[in-house]
């Protein structure tokens, strides 16, 4: 942990109300970044986030504020970051981390909404939060897109979700290109088998312990391991790094 080091910044987070979005906002704010993070559904989930803020929250540690918002709508991208910055004052740090869940099915199963509506989630509201930043982020901000370490080691039965965090990728590399004379920096994180609502929702058990046994750390990874390296590239340790795909994986290729 830092000692207040992003004090005075302010953050957004997309699917900050549960796994690796709960954590980076926990995170931050105890960097003491003040951050506004999104929620699509869950209201009971974000309010649980406030309250964990709030009650572990050390001297001069950040406040958090939930926006609830769809971000597979057509302009739920643009509303969240518009109402984060009236409430923030300004934007100095995306975290880009919403991501929708899959269905498994073969590339000839997978229905044409189904992959739609994955891209709307995963890449087109990126794109969206990307677009708003680049022309409203402060200079010297920092940019994290959260992808997966199975754009690497792919498996059969994804391709909608392949596809959503492939592009992910090239745009954090387009955002890496385009802002960095403005010491913006943009950064992909790509986590393992973190332990998490979605992980769990597309594994049974059988096959996590599976997982857990192939990563040379021998176990799955847990929100605040991802956390921990979003932090690292949005604070001032991490001015030098970017256009860069980070694994946090516990060694596993």
């Amino acid at each position: 942990m830092s000692d207040r080091v992003l004090a005075g910044r302010t953050a957004v987070v997309t699917g900050g109300s549960r796994g690796i979005g709960r954590a980076v906002v926990e995170r931050l704010t105890a960097d003491g970044a003040d951050v506004v993070f999104g929620y699509a559904r869950d209201e009971e989930a974000a309010a649980e986030v406030l309250r964990a803020v709030a009650a572990n929250a050390p001297a001069g540690a950040g406040r958090a504020h939930a926006v609830r918002v769809d971000l597979g709508e057509p302009d739920g991208a643009d509303r969240l970051m518009a109402a984060a910055e009236e409430e923030l004052g300004g934007l100095d740090i995306l975290v880009n981390n919403a991501a929708r869940g899959f269905t498994r099915a073969s590339l000839a199963e997978t229905d044409p909404a189904e992959f739609d509506a994955v891209l709307a989630v995963n890449t087109r509201a990126v794109f969206l939060t990307l677009r708003y930043a680049a022309r409203r982020m402060r200079d010297g901000g920092r940019i994290v897109n959260i992808s997966t370490l199975n754009t690497r080691r792919p498996v059969p039965g994804i391709a909608a979700y392949l596809a959503s965090k492939g592009a992910l990728e090239q745009l954090t590399e387009a955002a890496a290109l385009e802002l960095g004379p403005r010491g913006i920096t943009a950064n992909t994180v790509s986590p393992g088998p973190i332990e998490t609502d979605l992980l769990r929702s597309v594994n049974p058990p059988q096959a996590l312990e599976t997982v857990a046994g192939m990563t040379p750390l021998r176990r799955l990874g847990q929100p605040a391991d991802v956390a921990d390296v979003v932090a690292f590239l949005v604070g001032p340790d991490g001015r030098w790094v970017s256009g860069q795909n980070l694994g946090a994986t516990g060694g596993l290729r």
